[in-house]
């Protein structure tokens, strides 16, 4: 009788779901329609916002070509994974939206500086150019900067720190600099150019996609260009604000997107704003965060798991993706994430291509991520307890953190299979508990032993705090390397330095490289250079190097898995996927089948005979149209 009634059970439920998708309805918007309009395909809405507050769980709103000037704030999301609430491009078609407007009637006022004054209505009850960039752990580097910006035929102008910059007679850079009262006064150089005969926009929208309220879950996001946000500082101890925002939500999918020109950061996967917004700048403040967080319903059932595949981020002065919290358990996977901190006008601690706290079980895998100037490539800051970042292509990150910082982690985290390929640093650790496998490293490791704040760490795959770690010794280490190829300077002198005992094997380092002194059976070949060098093609980035197959026969660490990565000694926590199951890093970077009793060191498992062209990144998939 239970098991009879077990299936009618579950045939109730599917036929509830069956019958909630075929209730499902599309909505098109269009920018030949109106709101006034039942928002079919021959009747579209004219915006999108009006087709969001109309949608329901299951439906899909279908956006048309063109230019779209609105914030969406979605009222609502889906009910489950299932039963989603679809944004969309419509296939084939160009669509932007936007937090700009146009400005035009631009007057000269002396050599390539030209001047406009704009109504205090265009910006209604937020102006971008009395906004000033603010908040915990943001250094103004002794200037004001605000949160708007102006364009210029699509691209953006340094902002000035005062009218005489503008004023001078330009050298090449854009500049603009605002006064705002009852009306807003903007003056900006265009070199040996009037600026009436082009196109010039200036942000009046802190975000283009972000729901006011904290709870909507289960929205989809896809082929848009979103571009042009005057978005605020977001650290982890206030509520965080990009261009798209998934806002203390679940099960967002963000994919095939261009999301480009933020102020501060592009995609938000974050923390909900209270009243210690930015009063906190302090490890202990944010482990009151933390604590408020818990109590917020900071779990795997009501916050994160979010996707981000596919869109091409860029031109971001603070982060491509960030979060605190709110990502955890997500899944960052085939993005370009480029250009970011490019102005290099401020700074602060919060700055990276991907900038996470709390990236409990996440994976940042496959991604491309370069150009992040004097910043990091990937930081994980706090609590990344279970996080795996794999197979990502990483490279011109020029800042003194390099292509990964783990800071203040306690493991296990897992760094498999990934180029990284900036020569300043590799890999930065002020962590303990960290594995790197299977990776190309063309920096040195750098190892802190200072920091001495007491960090939380978790229940495995939990958001569940299970206790503070003070590394009063400064205890650094419990590192494990096994079957890396080191090709630049630096190699593991750092390393050498650590507290804890560290374990490696198989690593293969050469020209300048030094092994490290724990090392079992290290190969170090002083005389090779490996030559590797990374160029962008027609048919995607190459990378060259010249490889030993003796490699394969010479070091002896084999398959690297769970049994062999053990337990992180603060955590307690095996290495182990997040579903708990065996890690088992058996597949390369490009997924091909490692050899099971002698895998090749580095990325690349089927090694050949001297110089190898390998095809390591191709841009066909990424951002909208795909």
């Amino acid at each position: 009788m239970n098991v009879l009634k077990n299936r009618m059970a579950a045939l109730l439920l599917t036929l509830a779901v069956l019958a909630a998708d075929a209730s499902a309805g599309e909505y098109h918007v269009a920018l030949t329609g109106s709101d006034a309009n039942p928002g079919t395909r021959k009747a579209p809405f004219r915006t999108i916002q009006r087709a969001a507050d109309q949608a329901q769980a299951g439906d899909t709103i279908t956006v048309h070509a063109g230019v779209y000037r609105e914030r969406v704030s979605p009222p609502r999301g889906g009910r489950s994974d299932r039963q989603r609430i679809i944004y969309q491009a419509a296939p084939g078609e160009k669509v932007v939206i936007t937090g700009s407007e146009i400005a035009d009637h631009w007057e000269r006022v002396t050599n390539d500086t030209w001047r406009t004054t704009i109504p205090a209505k265009v910006f209604g009850g937020y102006n971008p150019y009395v906004d000033l960039i603010h908040g915990d752990w943001f250094d103004p580097e002794k200037r004001r900067h605000h949160t708007g910006a102006v364009y210029w035929n699509g691209d953006w102008l340094k902002e000035a720190a005062t009218l005489d910059e503008v004023l001078k007679p330009a050298v090449g850079e854009g500049w603009w600099y605002g006064e705002a009262g009852e009306t807003t006064t903007l003056w900006a150089q265009f070199l040996g150019t009037n600026p009436n005969y082009g196109q010039v926009e200036i942000n009046v929208r802190p975000t283009v996609f972000t729901p006011v309220k904290t709870g909507i879950n289960y929205l989809t996001i896809r082929g848009f260009d979103l571009r042009n946000a005057a978005t605020p500082w977001a650290p982890p101890t206030a509520g965080q604000i990009g261009i798209i925002s998934a806002y203390w939500c679940k099960g967002w999918i963000i994919e095939n997107n261009r999301i480009s020109y933020s102020k501060c950061s592009g995609v938000a996967l974050g923390k909900y704003s209270d009243e210690w917004d930015n009063r906190a700048e302090s490890a202990e403040g944010y482990v009151g965060a933390l604590t408020r967080a818990l109590a917020h319903g900071w779990d795997r059932i009501e916050v994160g798991s979010h996707l981000v595949r596919n869109n091409d981020i860029s031109h971001c002065e603070q982060a491509g993706v960030v979060g605190s919290l709110g990502c955890s358990y997500s899944y960052v996977i085939g993005n370009v994430i480029h250009d970011i901190h490019v102005h290099q006008l401020f700074g602060g601690a919060e700055m990276a291509g991907i900038k996470f706290h709390g990236a409990i079980d996440v994976v940042i895998a496959r991604n491309h991520i370069y150009r992040c100037g004097d910043v990091a490539g990937i930081w994980l800051d706090w609590m990344a307890q279970g996080a795996q970042v794999t197979g990502n292509l990483l490279h011109d990150n020029t800042g003194g953190l390099g292509d990964l910082f783990l800071e203040m982690q306690h493991g296990p985290i897992l760094v498999a299979n990934n180029l990284l390929l900036s020569p300043k640093v590799g890999c930065a650790l002020n962590s303990q508990g960290v594995a790197l496998v299977h990776n190309l490293i063309a920096g040195p490791i750098l190892s802190f032993r200072a920091d001495t704040r007491a960090t939380p760490f978790q229940q495995p795959h939990s958001t569940s705090v299970a206790g503070l770690y003070s590394a009063t010794n400064g205890d650094s280490g419990d590192h494990r390397l096994y079957n890396n190829l080191f090709i630049g300077a630096g190699g593991g002198r750092d390393l050498d330095q650590a507290v804890l005992p560290c374990f490696g094997a198989g690593n293969v380092f050469t020209r300048a490289t030094a092994p490290f002194k724990w090392d079992a059976g290290a190969l170090v070949e002083t005389n090779f250079d490996a030559g590797v060098k990374l160029t962008e093609e027609g048919d995607g980035w190459h990378l060259t190097i010249q490889e030993d197959p003796a490699w394969r026969r010479e070091v002896a660490a084999g398959m690297v898995t769970s049994a062999l990565l053990g337990r992180a000694k603060v955590s307690g926590a095996r290495f182990e996927n997040g579903d708990g199951s065996d890690m088992r890093i058996d597949r390369d970077y490009f997924g091909h089948r490692r050899n099971g009793k002698h895998p090749f060191p580095g990325p690349f498992e089927q090694a050949g005979t001297g110089w190898q062209d390998w095809v390591v990144w191709r841009d066909i998939g990424v951002g909208p149209g795909y």
